[in-house]
């Protein structure tokens, strides 16, 4: 199923943008995790609506109510199903979009698909409001890999052409993953930060938008999770990606850089250090043949500019099958990126949580 993720965890969203609720149901959670509610509190507010002058003014709590699989503060074993209660929406702005789709947006593709079915309501099943269910999931599983020497982090690397500190993928630390969260405005270089916030609210002046690159690390994995082939971790993290609307490019390491290189360039060349095997660069990103190889794990999403924008737009009427002109409603963020960063964190989180649980599995069958 297309809003399914299959593995040692299953992770299922469901609801649209402007339902009476969205959710996540995960099974596989082993029993006995603690889950801290507050702390899974702090990270759904990085993601909500509201939070600074390059987000949209719809405000929403994103307070999950836990239906089933919590008991005591921690997992029990069942399947584990959250809700959010949409609380703040104005469907109205979006009537028109069965006739007139928007460019940029899955409004053609969803008529095309579903035959006119679909909700069109703030984007309906293909709005990025599901990104705060796969936070849930993202946020508990981030949680799990804490407690065993795991941190996952990510940060803004570049907004509109302006770029942040890039992190060391060599000497990548826990406090460099985990400082950007704790900031309004998730980037390295403050500096840069108040640039690409310039940056954004001249867009919004001009009625524009703009798109970027996020940054994303995880330390303390263990090498050998992951397989070769089609369940390779950057198959698995990059599926999750993917489920963020607006990420259009995935890149591990050195990703497309490499093209330019030798191989001699390009290789990591292999080390001992107190026993363990290291490399001194790290172009592979942390991964070789779809495995672990127990450096940090970096990799790098490109997000699109969000495509609603004040601007008049060409499009088409498909009622009466001629051209017009769009002007869109509603409420948008000029950008996305900021927004995205603690999604872009539960995408490799829920990934990385998965092939440790499976590895777990494996060990134990053993």
């Amino acid at each position: 199923m297309s809003s399914i993720y299959h593995g040692q965890l299953t992770v299922s969203i469901f609801g649209q943008s402007h339902a009476p609720a969205i959710g996540v149901t995960v099974d596989g959670l082993p029993a006995g995790e603690p889950v801290d509610l507050e702390e899974l509190q702090v990270f759904l507010n990085r993601r909500a609506p509201g939070t600074g002058n390059w987000s949209t003014p719809r405000k929403e709590g994103d307070q999950p109510e836990f239906l089933s699989g919590l008991s005591q503060g921690r997992t029990c074993g069942a399947p584990l199903t959250a809700v959010i209660r949409n609380t703040n929406t104005r469907s109205g702005d979006y009537a028109d979009l069965r006739d007139i789709p928007r460019p940029g947006h899955a409004d053609y593709t969803a008529q095309v698909k579903y035959g006119g079915f679909q909700d069109v309501a703030g984007g309906g099943h293909f709005s990025g409001r599901l990104t705060a269910p796969l936070c849930i999931a993202g946020g508990i599983c981030k949680q799990m890999l804490a407690r065993r020497g795991i941190w996952v982090g990510a940060h803004i690397a570049a907004i509109g052409g302006i770029w942040d500190r890039a992190y060391d993928p060599v000497a990548l630390s826990r406090e460099d993953l985990l400082a950007p969260g704790r900031t309004r405005f998730s980037v390295l270089a403050p500096e840069a930060g108040e640039r690409m916030q310039a940056a954004i609210a001249a867009a919004k002046a001009d009625r524009d938008s703009l798109g970027g690159i996020i940054e994303c690390g995880v330390v303390g994995l263990p090498a050998g999770l992951g397989d070769p082939m089609l369940d390779g971790m950057e198959n698995r993290i990059a599926r999750l990606a993917f489920a963020i609307p607006a990420v259009k490019g995935v890149e591990f390491g050195a990703g497309f850089g490499v093209a330019a290189l030798r191989g001699s360039q390009n290789n990591d060349p292999f080390y001992m250090d107190g026993g363990q095997v290291k490399t001194r660069t790290n172009h592979a990103g942390g991964i070789l043949g779809g495995i672990t190889n127990g450096m940090p794990l970096v990799f790098r999403v490109a997000v699109k500019p969000t495509p609603s924008i004040a601007q008049p737009q060409d499009s088409v009427s498909l009622s009466r099958g001629e051209n017009t002109t769009l002007e869109i409603h509603g409420r948008h963020d000029p950008c996305i990126v900021p927004r995205a960063v603690p999604c872009v964190e539960a995408a490799a989180a829920i990934a990385v949580c998965d092939a440790l649980l499976e590895q777990q599995r494996r060990s134990e069958l053993l």
